[in-house]
């Protein structure tokens, strides 16, 4: 009776570790289709956009500095920073290619309707004095035109 015993209580733990086996593999595919899969989609899809990157083209850096890139080679990129401001950076460093906005840049804002119109002038006119020189900007500052500056 005794041999039956242990032989009932052998066959039980080697199911447990059975068991333990396959809920430790479960875990680990739950967390590889969770977690690894898609961070690694992801690092697919910026190196290859970081591939794309062309001349003419607004990007933003991993650093957070918004610029146009000029020229491209297989390892670095020349960002134009501000209006002849260039600096070389790796393709690494460029996070995301950022859309064309029709023609408007991050530096030129559009005029609304309801600020031009509170003012009394819309975003193209400015009236100007031709007698003292003075004239005033749409945001309703008046600038000296006569000295020279």
């Amino acid at each position: 009776m005794g041999d039956m015993v242990l032989a009932a209580a052998a066959a039980k733990s080697s199911s447990g570790s059975y068991t333990f086996l396959l809920v430790i593999v479960v875990l680990f595919g739950l967390f590889y289709f969770v977690m690894i899969r898609p961070q690694r989609n992801k690092q697919r899809q910026v190196q290859q956009m970081q591939r794309q990157a062309v001349p003419g083209q607004r990007v933003r850096t991993t650093a957070g500095m918004y610029a146009t890139v000029v020229s491209a080679d297989d390892v670095d990129v020349v960002l134009e920073i501000a209006p002849g401001v260039e600096a070389r950076f790796l393709r690494r460093a460029i996070m995301e290619v950022l859309p064309d906005d029709d023609g408007m840049g991050m530096d030129e804002p559009a005029a609304s309707d309801d600020t031009s119109t509170a003012n009394g002038s819309t975003a193209e006119s400015s009236t100007a004095d031709s007698s003292t020189g003075d004239s005033t900007t749409e945001d309703g500052y008046s600038k000296d035109l006569s000295s020279g500056h």
